[in-house]
């Protein structure tokens, strides 16, 4: 799917989640946060820094704060896309409109606003080492040119790419996942360089 040139056309493109993201976006643009497509997703920044984005799927629609894992949230109403993974990003999701509870939603937003504007984020070690799976590391083996143009790599795309290999889960699926990275990680570009 092409991606959307603004949130009009996002929300276009979701017609079954229509009224719900219609809803969300007029809470959201009721405060001061400026809106803008990144990633190709609905987004709300604050002084050019991200705070929150909108989004929609088969099952469920949502509000993602960037920086949720700060966010007072005594019921755990917010999840984590990926235990173990994620550090700050967490999700709000709903699978109907009825669901929404718009004193619930708007207390979250004004929270992540709030820390937006006393510069508080979750603080994550940019350069920790990429856990280098099995199926990589026997092909930095038998290439020591890849190995080469791999560590010439920032350590979040190195972490990118051993994630996209440890996380197939079939074999076959992890030799496709290695045939298609080889070409990208010898030319120095990164697994998610396009969505940037």
């Amino acid at each position: 799917m092409p991606r959307s040139k603004n949130i009009e056309e996002y929300i276009s493109r979701h017609p079954d989640w229509d009224k719900s993201l219609k809803h969300l976006h007029r809470l959201i643009s009721e405060t001061k946060l400026e809106q803008t497509i990144k990633w190709g997703q609905p987004t709300y920044t604050l002084d050019g820094k991200n705070v929150l984005s909108i989004g929609a799927f088969k099952k469920h629609f949502g509000i993602w704060f960037f920086n949720g894992a700060l966010l007072n949230d005594p019921n755990g109403q917010l999840q984590n896309a990926q235990e173990g993974k994620t550090k700050a990003l967490r999700q709000l999701r709903f699978s109907s409109f009825e669901e929404m509870d718009d004193k619930m939603i708007i207390d979250f937003i004004q929270q992540a606003i709030n820390n937006q504007k006393a510069d508080k984020e979750v603080k994550i070690d940019v350069n920790r080492e990429a856990d280098i799976p099995p199926r990589l590391e026997q092909a930095f083996s038998e290439d020591r040119d890849l190995k080469f143009h791999f560590d010439e790599l920032t350590p979040g795309r190195q972490r990118e790419y051993a994630e996209y290999i440890a996380t197939a889960k079939q074999a076959a699926t992890k030799q496709r996942r290695l045939d298609k990275i080889i070409p990208m990680i010898i030319s120095g570009i990164g697994l998610n360089d396009k969505y940037k």
